[in-house]
């Protein structure tokens, strides 16, 4: 079991190392006293988040399943039967994942950070954590992260369903690569695309811990925690409820699991065709001595 928690931290910690990694490349390098010339652009960031996500899968995907995202393994345990037991050391160990990849991003380029606009929130934060623009309202910014999580709950479903054409095995981190750079292009601008509580929780404690302060916590009354923690969670779990709604035919899904009398009467009629096995078969005998009569 501990080998799934340490393959879940250090494949949310990739995750985190490209996408906080491209973030500060690109932004910062946009800066005169940072680079002479600027290092990427919106193209650039989808990539290195959709790299983030292939990379982190391929890494635990075999150890531990691939989670790297709490929304993933809240959703999985409400509708795939994915033991309740392991949610609180695999949510921890996303979260400790995400916060190690923040740090090492920040120690790689805290120089570049403190010689272009310094320590603000949102400004180097949004680096880091996410943070939405000025002109989107709450629920708008709530709908935004629910929508990129209801994406990419629903596209892992699809591709993780062996009744609804599996990629071939190993290719799971490419379909992740694809669906993060969809989201990342399509979706990315407003609220900066988290899908994910712990892309933005661990960095964003690691921004409050090298002094940015209490501010990364405050922004807009705990936006950290109503968009980008609770709308994913949210979106996964929609998106897993539509899907066993309309496609999913597997039984450990709770909405295709018989209810306790269904369950009662199954068991009713295998004791029963046990206590006579052979008056079927009798049944035949008898019709076809008759029929030769």
């Amino acid at each position: 079991m501990i080998r799934e928690y340490a393959a879940e931290m250090l494949g949310t910690m990739v995750l985190v190392l490209f996408g906080n990694g491209v973030n500060c490349q690109v932004v910062l390098g946009s800066n005169t006293n940072v680079s002479a010339t600027e290092k990427g652009d919106y193209t650039s960031l989808c990539l290195g988040w959709a790299c983030g996500g292939g990379l982190g899968v391929w890494i635990c995907g075999g150890i531990s399943g691939g989670h790297i995202n709490p929304a993933v393994t809240l959703t999985l345990a409400t509708f795939r039967n994915f033991p309740w037991k392991k949610v609180p050391g695999y949510i921890f160990a996303q979260f400790l994942g995400a916060w190690i990849g923040a740090m090492l991003v920040f120690a790689n380029y805290f120089h570049a950070i403190d010689v272009s606009t310094g320590r603000t929130t949102p400004g180097t934060a949004s680096l880091f954590g996410t943070y939405a623009l000025d002109y989107l309202p709450a629920a708008g910014c709530f709908f935004d992260e629910f929508l990129g999580a209801f994406i990419l709950v629903l596209v892992i479903l699809a591709v993780t369903d062996k009744r609804n054409g599996p990629p071939p095995a190993g290719m799971v981190p490419l379909v992740i690569f694809i669906v993060f750079l969809g989201i990342s292009a399509a979706f990315g601008m407003q609220t900066g695309f988290a899908i994910n509580p712990a892309r933005d929780f661990g960095p964003r404690v690691m921004t409050a811990m090298m002094g940015y302060g209490r501010s990364v916590f405050t922004f807009r009354d705990q936006y950290w925690l109503w968009c980008p923690v609770i709308a994913p969670i949210c979106g996964g779990m929609v998106a897993a409820f539509v899907y066993d709604s309309l496609l999913f035919l597997g039984s450990e899904s709770i909405l295709n699991r018989p209810n306790a009398e269904a369950r009662r009467l199954h068991v009713h009629a295998a004791h029963a065709q046990k206590s006579t096995p052979h008056a079927g078969l009798g049944l035949a005998r008898d019709r076809d001595e008759a029929d030769i009569v």
